[in-house]
């Protein structure tokens, strides 16, 4: 008899969400909607609601009571909790079985690592858990015998090339018999990479978030216009797969077919392929080791006219450059890197700066905010005085600007 999988999807309301939600509409008989998470779209939280009928759900602690009135009046007894509190608590319910981490930024933190805590089986979508806090997370994972699947497409991709045996323990790829070389990272190159860097710095909002290949959310489409976040992805992937930054290349492949490769000491590199589309990858999450109808339109081989490789250009994309230099420096730089690029985004999407303007303040905030290196006990309170310094330091760096 199959078990149903009680799911806590944190950040519901997000373009993950959307496609998480959309699996498990579909998929009734394997996965129960235990609980639901929204912060801004409250509206469209209140539709999920009345849709999943969730035990549980968490808003903004000022917004408590109110939408528990909306939900009684609309008939539903379902459990409101509220704030970062309320994350952390649905995320440790014994009744949760797999936390989709998928909150934004910094906010996901302490819900996501909670869970990890929790010994929760986590289907990891918000990468700043691990750019931020990655050995504690790891640690934490190891420790309370967690389950930490990734969503990304370019990590789970890498994660689906990689043998079994790295897949259940992570170290297990310095073995030499495993012949992993490299890891490849895959990026689409945004909607400015046939462009100048002269036209990125006058380009618009709607032009920054105008992606060419997946639909997302406003920070991370700017964030994928100046190649930030495939520099957090390879943070990220540096503590997932428990390797050194000059072990991991990006390479960009504008048709965003190819999500992300494996090169191996014998010459062979191992590829996944698929269409565009999350729902892929989180299907892959979800029913790992097994295999589920993620819903996503299958991929036409014959209609491939040609798969392209481009180096990255290092001077129009120079977030890159910062992310490995921050990797290199220490936790403490890539949380202040982290934090530094959330406000420099921003104040872009509020047009404060330009977008060219967000490299310039990452940089001057690393080489500005000079911090000690993180003791190998910090824990979540450190990371986030860490967080909070940056913030306070890159606000005044972004008035500057403005």
């Amino acid at each position: 008899m199959v078990m149903t999988q009680r799911i806590a999807v944190l950040g519901a309301t997000g373009s993950i969400g959307d496609s998480t939600l959309a699996i498990l509409a579909a998929q009734p008989q394997h996965y129960e909607v235990y609980a639901l998470s929204g912060y801004q779209h409250l509206d469209k939280l209140l539709a999920l609601c009345k849709q999943f009928l969730p035990k549980r759900v968490s808003v903004p602690t000022a917004a408590v009571d109110d939408f528990a009135q909306r939900l009684g009046a609309a008939g539903l007894d379902i459990d409101v909790v509220g704030g970062a509190e309320g994350l952390v608590d649905i995320a440790t319910d014994s009744q949760t079985d797999t936390v989709v981490a998928a909150i934004v930024g910094a906010a996901g933190l302490p819900s996501t690592l909670a869970a990890a805590r929790a010994g929760k089986r986590i289907l990891l979508a918000n990468k700043e858990a691990l750019v931020m806090a990655g050995k504690v997370m790891i640690n934490a994972v190891k420790t309370h015998h967690a389950t930490l699947l990734p969503l990304d497409s370019e990590h789970n991709a890498i994660f689906q090339c990689l043998p079994f045996s790295i897949q259940q323990d992570h170290s297990q790829i310095h073995e030499l018999s495993h012949g992993v070389r490299k890891l490849w990272l895959t990026a689409s190159g945004g909607p400015f990479l046939q462009k100048s860097f002269a036209q990125m710095q006058q380009a618009s909002v709607t032009e920054a978030v105008k992606h060419p290949n997946w639909s997302m959310g406003q920070k991370i489409s700017v964030d994928s216009a100046t190649m930030m976040n495939k520099g957090l992805e390879l943070i990220e992937a540096c503590h997932l797969f428990d390797l050194p930054e000059n072990k991991i290349n990006v390479v960009i492949h504008p048709q965003s077919i190819i999500h992300s490769m494996v090169e191996y000491s014998d010459g062979s590199f191992l590829a996944q392929l698929g269409s565009p589309d999350m729902k892929t990858p989180i299907a892959h999450a979800l029913s790992y080791p097994n295999r589920i109808d993620s819903g996503s339109q299958p991929l036409d081989l014959f209609a491939l006219s040609a798969l392209e490789f481009v180096e990255p250009d290092l001077q129009k994309f120079a977030c890159l450059s910062l992310a490995r230099q921050a990797m290199q420096a220490g936790t403490q730089a890539t949380i202040v890197l982290n934090a530094a690029n959330e406000i420099a985004v921003s104040a872009f999407l509020e047009g404060h700066i330009r977008l060219t303007d967000i490299a310039d303040i990452n940089e001057q905030a690393l080489n500005d905010i000079q911090l000690p290196p993180l003791s190998d006990t910090a824990d979540i309170e450190d990371i986030l005085a860490i967080d909070k310094i940056a913030r306070h330091l890159t606000d005044k760096l972004v008035a500057k600007l403005a």
